[in-house]
């Protein structure tokens, strides 16, 4: 019986994603966003000029929170704090990819690609000149210092991103935890402090190290077909009939239904909490539709 709130959750999820494919088919979606994206859901395509300028203002953003004090900007000359900083970032070296895993932000269907890729015969317009071989996508803990460096300062680096509260609610919706209840499952995320937090759940900010690594696309969870197609080709890399069937834009939009359900489980303190647990995401990156924005501090308590 513990589980069956999950229960519940997970057959609601089921029906309002349905009900959320019907009223794509008959009506636009009216809410207004504020993640400088596109929105996909109301049949807006995505020009590459458009994809562009939404990268340069999240860009622009990231780099105002790095500005501030008390960010992680230089390699640790340490092994092994370098391998714990670094220990979420994986690379290509046939593709000359880089990108920060972090579960449930669209990392199956990117994986699937960069595997069709890699059986590809493919040729980069500037092969880089390292004497690697190629490999499968590694972690890139496993360079040398020096290795590490030239990566960093080459490849193409990616970072997904998702709103914190989504992540939270399908960490939950997926049994990653033993708690019987969304508002319980909050508290324990809460209780073990984000020193100790599973990468399932952990900031972006501590996972990625967006000021440290210059990441040269900031994708967004929702609107990953249209953003990973311009991405690659500006990569030099093949993208037609590769594209894996992308589901994310209809989970945000169930989400969206969702996430309100779940915000009024939580208690004041607990979604003030939760807000400053991820203060540095909602900071760093374009979460302004997200119900912990509204509860997020000034820029002045970064």
């Amino acid at each position: 019986m513990r589980f069956l709130p999950r229960l519940i959750f997970s057959t609601a999820l089921g029906i309002a994603t349905f009900l959320s494919w019907r009223l794509l088919l008959w009506s636009p979606a009216t809410g207004q966003r504020g993640d400088l994206a596109p929105r996909e859901e109301e049949g807006f395509t995505l020009t590459l000029d458009t994809f562009l300028h939404i990268q340069q203002l999240r860009k622009k953003r990231l780099r105002a929170f790095c500005s501030q004090p008390g960010k992680v900007t230089t390699l640790p000359r340490s092994p092994g704090d370098r391998a714990w900083l670094l220990s979420s970032l994986r690379v290509s070296t046939k593709l000359d990819l880089l990108y920060c895993q972090v579960p449930l932000t669209g990392m199956e269907e990117w994986q699937q690609l960069l595997g069709k890729l890699e059986k590809e015969n493919v040729t980069l317009p500037v092969p880089l000149p390292y004497p690697w071989h190629h490999r499968r996508e590694m972690q890139l803990n496993k360079f040398n210092l020096t290795e590490i460096e030239a990566v960093l300062g080459s490849y193409t680096k990616v970072l997904f991103v998702r709103d914190p509260f989504h992540r939270l609610i399908s960490t939950f919706m997926q049994g990653m935890g033993s708690s019987p209840s969304f508002s319980s499952f909050v508290q324990d995320v809460l209780d073990s402090g984000p020193h100790n937090a599973s990468t399932a759940w952990k900031p972006l900010v501590s996972i990625c190290q967006p000021c440290l690594v210059q990441y040269d696309y900031v994708v967004m969870f929702g609107f990953l077909r249209q953003e990973l197609g311009y991405l690659l080709q500006r990569a030099g890399l093949p993208v037609d009939n590769l594209l894996p069937e992308f589901t994310d834009s209809q989970v945000q939009w169930t989400y969206g239904w969702l996430s309100e359900q779940m915000f009024s489980e939580l208690s004041l303190q607990q979604k003030q909490q939760l807000s400053r647990f991820y203060r540095w995401d909602l900071a760093a990156f374009p979460f302004s539709s997200s119900f912990l924005s509204d509860l997020h501090s000034t820029p002045e308590t970064w």
